[in-house]
């Protein structure tokens, strides 16, 4: 997904992409995603006086570790992105005020090649569920033994004591 911005941006072309990406890579050695399907992209990239405007979609399919659990679950992820590209300038004195507010509203790309690729992985890490769920009333695993609550129950005494109290609990035995 490599776009030519100069030539872009002085003709004002426009471009669909429609591609799926393999993200496969992106997850290697986490332990809280099982398997990710490809990441399927749909986006319009529009050149400007100066600038590139991206925006459409992304959705990806996830099987990811509950958080509770750690039953495997889907997760069928729908991302929407925007973002605005601009060449970067070199910095001139003087005009550091009047140019703050319009650079948070543009990317800078050193080069005239601008590649997608690494933006579209970050907005899928940013959007990634922080604690899927397998249900809603997931009960999780005991923290004594480790079974899994939501298939049998366990007989582990699950008192919490607050430690500063533990030796008034002997008190009253007799």
């Amino acid at each position: 997904m490599l776009f030519r911005m100069q030539e872009m941006m002085s003709k004002g072309l426009k471009a669909s992409v429609k591609e799926e990406l393999d993200v496969s890579d992106l997850f290697k050695g986490r332990s809280d995603v099982i398997q990710a399907g490809p990441l399927s992209v749909s986006l319009e990239v529009t050149g400007h006086d100066g600038y590139i405007t991206v925006e459409g979609e992304m959705s990806a399919d996830l099987e990811l570790a509950c958080s509770r659990c750690l039953e495997p679950t889907k997760e069928h992820t729908v991302i929407p992105f925007y973002e605005q590209f601009k060449p970067a300038t070199s910095d001139t004195p003087g005009d550091e005020e009047s140019d703050e507010e319009e650079d948070d509203e543009f990317v800078e790309v050193a080069g005239d090649k601008l590649d997608l690729k690494p933006y579209l992985e970050e907005s899928l890490l940013l959007f990634m569920p922080f604690a899927p769920l397998c249900a809603k009333d997931c009960k999780g695993l005991c923290q004594v033994c480790g079974q899994n609550l939501n298939e049998h129950t366990c007989s582990c005494k699950n008192e919490k004591i607050d430690p500063r109290f533990a030796a008034l609990k002997d008190l009253f035995k007799e």
